[in-house]
Formats: structure tokens, sequence, C-alpha cells
């Protein structure tokens, strides 16, 4: 069992940067894929960025490639989101999320998730 919880999230202007943070609790937060999705009103969540086990391989989605960066500190039990030039179409709730598979894009295959960080970027 893992317990997630997102912070960092908050209200930045447009350019501004923000960076999430997701502790997990447990002691085998190295053996888990973390990836990072979001939700905005009225739409889906959708994958944002994810990276494997020991932290070297990462993907993101097309929408924040150059832009956010994804970490992980093992000894730490925490994944991080770099969030750098932010725009208003990235206002979302922001959620962590845990699992055991080695694909990192797809939400249901995620069995661990945060409550949720909110992010709002003004124009």
């Amino acid at each position: 069992q893992v317990q997630l919880a997102e912070s960092g999230g908050g209200l930045v202007q447009a350019g501004g940067s923000l960076r999430l943070s997701c502790a997990a609790s447990g002691r085998t937060f190295s053996s888990y894929t973390m990836g990072w999705f979001r939700q905005a009103p009225g739409k889906e969540r959708e994958f944002v960025a994810g990276i494997r086990r020991s932290g070297v391989t990462t993907y993101y989605a097309d929408s924040v490639k150059g832009r956010f960066t994804i970490s992980r500190d093992n000894a730490k039990n925490t994944a991080y989101l770099q969030m750098n030039s932010l725009n208003p179409e990235d206002t979302a709730i922001y959620y962590c999320a845990a699992g055991t598979q080695v694909v990192v894009i797809e939400k249901s295959l995620y069995s661990y998730w945060g409550q949720g960080t909110q992010v709002t970027v003004s124009s």
C-alpha cells in the first residue's frame, strides 16, 4: 500500500514557474513507476509526465515537453514536477500516481493516486 500527497500548487502568472512535490509513504517507493497527470474542468484526466523506477527514463506529453521536468529522489520517497513557462492552458488539478507497471503514460495502469493539487495560471 502506498499513500501519496501532492504539494506545491498555487496561483502563478503566465510565464512563471512552480515545483510540485509528491511525497510517498512506505518503504518501497523505488519499486514504483511514478506519473503526473492533470485534469482541467470538463476534461478527462490526462498524462503529463512519467518516470521509471531508477529515475533515468522519463516521458512527457507533447504539450509540456521542454517546459516541465519530472524527477524523483528515492532516498526521500518523493517525486517532483518542475513546471516552467506556464500558460493558462496548464491550469488544472495535478495528480501524482504510482504503479508497478513499466508503461508510464496509461492512467489505468496506476494503482495509487494522490488527492491532487490545484495549479492556476493567470494570463
